[in-house]
């Protein structure tokens, strides 16, 4: 398995426009002809593209730096310089192209083939038979390329997911998403097992379906990167809906709903204005049912087993309802 990268910086450049050409014909029985200098060619943009098949940034770890190619020059017999070949890179969708030097959103591409042009390739210079006149017949005059635009960009991947699972670690994300989905993620008795979102693609009856994502564990002080957290916040910022998965054995899930409340608000504060639904997974494992669920909250809630699939269906008919309001 590819290491899952979601942040990356890299370097780009536009190609360098080709110079215009300082040229003249030298025709046989013409000793002074007249100004043929043809002009360069635009150099070659740096673009983004979106590829539906790729999930990661992993590339970039290995290449950080992108340069099209420069604008050819032009020649003599008004010849015009080849235009300098673009350089595309591909990205997942979900990729947030952003300029680091001015902090401003270049593009947000979701959508299979998407694409945003990132350094525009500079201006071809012109040749002098561009500048004669009827009263300079023979202009020595001739425009270098201009230079080709350079940036400093980040890339950041957030999954495109309709529904987000979070919870502590070991609180059955990966069990549930596998249970809903046809989704296989790693699945394990030890915290932190899922070192990246898995997504899955959940078919309801009534022929809708929906894409679930499993969130790494989030625990104490995560927006300041503690365990996984910060790396993986900002997948929850594109879900329409949240679960919050709590582990009805661990004496502490009242304490942990509000711990995870309070990392997503530090984060960002509009994640908690997302529709969401308090769910308490592992009942299987006890003695007695006869508790009240009391969170102080006024969220959908239900009781379930992601391991034997009890109350799963009513889990999956309030996502329903809350994706409907949603839309």
């Amino acid at each position: 398995m590819s290491k899952f990268i979601d942040y990356a910086e890299i370097g780009v450049k536009g190609g360098d426009g080709g110079s215009g050409c300082l040229s003249f014909r030298r025709e046989k029985y013409v000793p002074k002809g007249g100004p043929d200098g043809g002009d360069g060619g635009n150099g070659g943009d740096v673009i983004i593209q979106v590829d539906q098949h790729l999930g990661t940034l992993l590339d970039f770890k290995y290449k950080r730096y992108y340069r099209a190619e420069n604008g050819k020059s032009g020649k003599g017999k008004n010849q015009q310089g080849k235009k300098g070949n673009d350089v595309v890179i591909k990205v997942p969708p979900g990729t947030m192209v952003k300029d680091l030097e001015k902090g401003k959103l270049l593009s947000d591409l979701v959508s299979e083939d998407q694409l945003v042009v990132v350094a525009k390739g500079g201006k071809r210079g012109r040749g002098n038979a561009y500048f004669k006149t009827p009263t300079e017949k023979s202009p020595r005059k001739f425009e270098n390329g201009q230079k080709g635009e350079q940036k400093r960009l980040s890339l950041e991947l957030k999954v495109l997911a309709d529904v987000g699972i979070v919870g502590y670690p070991n609180s059955g994300k990966s069990t549930l998403l596998a249970k809903l989905s046809q989704a296989r993620p790693k699945i394990d008795d030890y915290p932190f097992t899922t070192l990246h979102p898995n997504l899955g693609v959940v078919k309801m009856k009534n022929y809708h379906s929906f894409i679930l994502a499993d969130i790494p564990g989030l625990i104490q002080d995560a927006h300041k990167g503690k365990g996984l957290g910060l790396e993986f916040l900002r997948h929850i910022q594109r879900t329409k809906v949240l679960i919050f998965l709590l582990d009805a054995t661990s004496p502490d899930f009242k304490e942990q709903f509000h711990t995870l409340k309070k990392e997503m608000r530090l984060f960002d504060p509009g994640l908690l204005k997302k529709k969401a639904i308090l769910v308490l997974n592992k009942i299987d494992l006890l003695t007695s049912r006869r508790f009240k669920i009391n969170l102080n909250s006024q969220l959908p809630r239900c009781r379930i087993s992601a391991l034997t699939g009890e109350g799963l269906e009513k889990l999956l008919k309030l996502l329903d309802k809350e994706l409907k309001r949603e839309k």
